[in-house]
C-alpha cells in the first residue's frame, strides 16, 4: 500500500492525473457556508450545545468563502472510477440523478443546536444508506478535532470498506486533516491526498504518518518519499 500526498491546488494536481486512473473519490470539498473560521466546539458536559473558545481555535484561512466551481466536480469525474463526495446536496445541479446518498446521522439528540446530519452523494448503485456515529467520535467531546470541518475515522472507515475494495486507490483532493488518509492505511488502501493550506497539510502528514507507521508504508509528499 502507498501512500502519496500533494501540497497545492488540487484543481492543478488533478489535471496531471490520468482518466479513471483511481478506483475512487472519497472527499468533503468546501460548501461555501463560512466554515473555515468556525469558532465552535461541543461542551462536554452538554453534547448538545456549544460554546466559543476565548481564542480562536482553528487556523484562521478563507477556503469556505464561497462555493467552488464545477470544473472541480468535472476532474473529480474524470479521475476516478467512483465517488463519495460530502456536501454535494450544495451543488445539486453538478451531480447526475438517480443515484444512492449515504446520510450521515450525527446522534445530535432532540433539541439540538447542530445539524442531525449529514448528506453525501454516491456512485455506486441506487440503494442509500444510513450511518449513525457521533460527530465527536474518537474526538474527546471535540476537543481532538484539528479542523472545523473534520468528520469522525468510524465514519470515513465505514463508508471506504462498504464503497471500495482493499488494494484501492483513493483520492480526497480536499484532505484536509487527513481523516480519509489515516482511514485507508487502516482499511489497506492506497491514498492520494491534496491540500490547498499548508496548515493542514502539516497536519494531515502528521497524522497520516502515525497510523501508517505500524503498517511500514512508504509516504510521498509531492511525489517523493
Amino acid at each position: 500500500m502507498t501512500v502519496t500526498l500533494h501540497l497545492g491546488d488540487c484543481l492543478e494536481i488533478m489535471k496531471s492525473i490520468p482518466d479513471k486512473s483511481v478506483d475512487a473519490v472519497i472527499t468533503d470539498p468546501p460548501y461555501g457556508i463560512g466554515m473555515d473560521n468556525s469558532n465552535k466546539r461541543t461542551k462536554p458536559s452538554r453534547p448538545n450545545s456549544y460554546t466559543l473558545y476565548p481564542e480562536f481555535r482553528y487556523h484562521k484561512t478563507n477556503w469556505d468563502k464561497r462555493p467552488i466551481d464545477k470544473i472541480y466536480f468535472d476532474e473529480i469525474f474524470r479521475t476516478s472510477i467512483s465517488q463519495v463526495v460530502f456536501g454535494a446536496n450544495y451543488y445539486p445541479t453538478y451531480f447526475p440523478h438517480g443515484y444512492g446518498w449515504i446520510y450521515w446521522d450525527k446522534m445530535n439528540g432532540d433539541n439540538n443546536c447542530f445539524s442531525d446530519g449529514e448528506f453525501a452523494f454516491s456512485s455506486k448503485g441506487i440503494q442509500s444508506r444510513h450511518f449513525k456515529c457521533s460527530a465527536f467520535d474518537g474526538l474527546k467531546g471535540g476537543k481532538d478535532r484539528e479542523h472545523p470541518t473534520q468528520k469522525p475515522l468510524a465514519l470515513m472507515k465505514w463508508i471506504i470498506q462498504t464503497y471500495t475494495h482493499e488494494g484501492d486507490t483513493i483520492l480526497d483532493p480536499f484532505m484536509g486533516s487527513g481523516t480519509t488518509g489515516v482511514a485507508c492505511v487502516q482499511t489497506g488502501r492506497n491514498f492520494i491526498g491534496i491540500e490547498i493550506e499548508p496548515k493542514y497539510f502539516e497536519i494531515a502528514e502528521r497524522r497520516i504518518h502515525d497510523a501508517q507507521q505500524q503498517m511500514r508504508l512508504p509516504l510521498k509528499v509531492n511525489g517523493k518519499e
